[in-house]
């Protein structure tokens, strides 16, 4: 029998945590039921482990109680870690980074749950993977971890013995992901069925809200975000932006992009996409009337960029989250 670890950061924990660790363990324990039922034996071990002896009430709420520590823990097969940051210069941290590190190089596979993957980043061997993470953390995880490929847009990544996934409660979706990765299809939708979960979500755009990305000290850039923001309905070229801040085209797109992550042009389309899709949420209009709304005349043009940014088109995006709509 294989054995399967959930990590439990006691000193890092959210309710968040709680909900991953209580889901996966009551999903993991229906398949290992469905999995004997249909005359198989025993497949795998699941225990939740602590990093050291202690008890922390989580919002003066809850507490739980780990099975062992991850220093009894000589061999496992599958770490899975849920949402939780890791706390900076922590003796626990530290000996649980050391532990994953050890762990993967000895043959086990991990698994990060929304914000997990800053603890799996800081361990150092996602150093040129891919990788996900709620979308909201998005710019402090490339900030922190530059070197690892992160896919923010996705649900779930899968490389190299190394599944992450988006945020919050799509934890939910991995756990399918590895029931049928551990188990086997017929386990992983009987599972879907009975949680009502559903299966092969791939990405977490639609979801996703478009804040800006301000968290610099180029005053220049600061001011064409404005700018971009300020002008929606605007058709805006780089030339424009970049002309009205009396900077060459290339010197101001390189800037653009070193404080914000985005070309400007990406950086309008996001504002764009993101007021258009407010406007198909809480109103009665029309795609075209949005689309124009929002600086765009070509109808292929904006419901491609929509699809790109959200996953969706806005049509779909309509009938999704418009209540009136759904009505």
């Amino acid at each position: 029998m294989k054995h399967i670890t959930l990590l439990y950061p006691e000193a890092q924990c959210n309710l968040s945590t709680i909900a991953c660790i209580v889901g996966t363990v009551e999903i993991f324990s229906r398949a290992a039921s469905y999995w004997i039922k249909q005359g198989n034996p025993g497949k795998y071990q699941l225990v939740v482990a602590g990093i050291r002896p202690k008890k922390e009430y989580i919002h003066n709420l809850v507490a739980l109680k780990t099975d062992v520590y991850i220093t009894d823990i000589e061999k496992t097969d599958l770490i899975i870690i849920p949402s939780a940051m890791p706390a900076n210069n922590s003796q626990d941290s530290e000996l649980m980074f050391d532990w994953i590190s050890q762990q993967y190089k000895s043959g086990a596979e991990i698994a990060s749950m929304c914000s997990g993957a800053f603890i799996l980043a800081s361990t150092g061997i996602m150093d040129g993977k891919s990788c996900s993470t709620h979308w909201s953390f998005a710019n402090t995880f490339k900030e922190r971890f530059p070197n690892v490929n992160l896919h923010s847009d996705k649900l779930i990544t899968d490389e190299k013995g190394i599944y992450t996934n988006g945020g919050a409660y799509s934890f939910l979706n991995l756990v399918i992901y590895l029931i049928e990765k551990y188990y086997d299809r017929q386990t992983a939708v009987y599972c879907s069925k009975v949680f009502q979960i559903e299966i092969e979500r791939n990405s977490q755009s639609a979801f996703a809200i478009f804040t800006g990305q301000k968290q610099h000290d180029d005053s220049i850039v600061q001011q064409a975000q404005t700018y971009i923001e300020n002008n929606i309905s605007k058709k805006i070229s780089i030339e424009d932006l970049s002309s009205k801040f009396a900077i060459g085209r290339r010197n101001f797109d390189r800037r653009f992009i070193k404080a914000t992550g985005n070309t400007p042009i990406e950086y309008a389309q996001r504002v764009k996409i993101e007021s258009a899709k407010k406007a198909l949420e809480s109103t009665r209009k029309t795609v075209n009337e949005v689309m124009y709304e929002v600086g765009y005349s070509d109808v292929k043009a904006f419901r491609e960029v929509f699809r790109k940014i959200t996953g969706l088109s806005p049509l779909e995006y309509k009938h999704k989250y418009n209540k009136e709509t759904a009505s």
